[in-house]
């Protein structure tokens, strides 16, 4: 079953990348628990807190297609660093702002997000070019596996500073951890190679391949499908994180939130490493259903339909619940990719970003009004609900053409990428311009 992680991990650079961009993006799931006992503490209200949050979310959202234009330009390092660096400025502000101008703090988390790190619209861009066959899948699953730990450390981490030391301490570190990821993901693209822009394929890229064209991608029906499935399961998922606080709140008791959120993403984690390791390509409508009735399965054993003892009784079910996630968002990721023009990746995934984003501000609202109105089982509802239209949406995609994906290993064609480029390509082309590629 690890053979395909085997020749992953063999194929150079691959291991830093991943590293790397997880590191520069370790602050994002933390971010929201610091600035919300931030502005709380400076204005008593979570209302409040929500917005200045959610401000640091909609910057992130807004400038994800830009930037991802940027990325297929080339200077992706520059652009990591630049953004890295002026993030964690915004953050150190924020920090030192007294709380009598707490105001201030709205447009200073807007313009922040706007800033926030572009390393996982870059990576996945990426790895396209570095990856093929069986890797490709397994890359895009590791990626989604290995994301779980961030938002099962990161939160630890950040709610452990702020109750030793505050919220301002800990967005002081969360501005360090954030630049120096930014820095290693900066210097780990230049040593690959892949700060270029990234070479247009003859044949591949996908169904939206248009190398003469720069209409925007929401011109392409098959794309926008993808990105309203990424919009929709992220606010099933966030709709679903905050039906476990409600949970747990109405309870009065808010240790139960920790070791439910833990238990639902380790399921998560280990169904994204049996999912890498699995050959061939993956069924994406499949993963989306059985991802929806994770969610369904949970209807019946929740208030007011049961009333547990206590809702550590659940924990097998969210579980079981979460074995699907990590699987579907990997083979969702992996349908960009594949369907995305070549040279347009990186704005592909900054438009999956800006998807994701928006599904997340959705979602809280949306989730309070389910709960507020039905209790704990309307947000179960709810989040189920909006996974299952994804789902449905994933069978009007087009099917990747046969052998789309075929060819040679990743590991037999590795060696061309730390080749030097071509006489007059761009920076990181070389593996593009060498024969013998198993170019599509």
């Amino acid at each position: 079953m690890l053979a395909n992680y085997r020749r992953l991990f063999a194929v150079p650079h691959v291991l830093s990348l991943l590293s790397w961009s997880l590191a520069a993006r370790f602050y994002t799931p933390g971010l929201m628990i610091a600035v919300t006992f931030l502005v709380e503490g400076w204005t008593g209200s979570y209302t409040l807190a929500g917005l200045v949050a959610g401000a640091f979310t909609l910057g992130m959202a807004l400038v994800g297609p830009l930037r991802g234009r940027m990325a297929d330009r080339g200077g992706t390092d520059r652009l990591v660093l630049v953004c890295g660096l002026v993030f964690s400025v915004g953050l150190v502000a924020l920090a030192l702002l007294p709380g009598s101008l707490w105001w201030l703090s709205l447009p200073l988390a807007l313009v922040t997000g706007l800033f926030g790190t572009p390393a996982n619209q870059i990576v996945r861009a990426l790895w396209p070019r570095l990856t093929r066959g069986p890797e490709r899948q397994a890359v895009y699953a590791a990626e989604a596996t290995t994301q779980e730990l961030l938002f099962i450390f990161s939160p630890v981490l950040i709610a452990g500073v702020v109750a030793a030391a505050g919220p301002r301490w800990a967005l002081f570190l969360l501005a360090a951890l954030g630049f120096l990821g930014s820095v290693g993901f900066a210097w780990s693209l230049r040593r690959a190679g892949v700060t270029g822009p990234a070479p247009a394929e003859a044949d591949g890229g996908g169904a939206a391949e248009d190398t003469r064209s720069r209409r925007s991608l929401l011109f392409h029906p098959a794309l926008c499908a993808v990105f309203a499935m990424c919009l929709l399961m992220v606010s099933g998922v966030i709709g679903m994180d905050l039906v476990i606080v409600a949970w747990a709140n109405e309870l009065d008791a808010p240790q139960y939130v920790m070791v439910m959120a833990s238990v639902w993403a380790a399921g998560s984690l280990v169904g994204g490493v049996v999912a890498g390791a699995l050959r061939g390509r993956p069924r994406l409508a499949l993963r989306s259903f059985a991802a929806a009735f994770g969610l369904a399965i949970l209807i019946p054993f929740v208030p007011p339909v049961t009333h547990l003892p206590s809702p550590l009784f659940i924990t097998p079910l969210l579980f079981v619940s979460g074995l699907a996630l990590a699987p579907t968002l990997a083979a969702v990721m992996g349908r960009v990719g594949d369907m995305a023009p070549s040279h347009r990746r990186a704005e592909a995934f900054g438009w999956t970003a800006t998807a994701m984003g928006t599904g997340g501000a959705i979602a809280g609202p949306l989730s309070g009004a389910l709960i507020d109105g039905n209790g704990i089982v309307g947000g179960v509802i709810g989040a189920a609900g909006l996974v299952m239209v994804a789902a449905v949406l994933s069978l009007f995609l087009p099917r990747p053409a046969p052998g789309s994906d075929d060819g040679p290993s990743a590991a037999e064609v590795a060696p061309v990428l730390d080749a030097p480029p071509v006489h007059g390509a761009a920076p990181g082309a070389g593996a593009a311009a060498a024969p013998h590629d198993g170019r599509r």
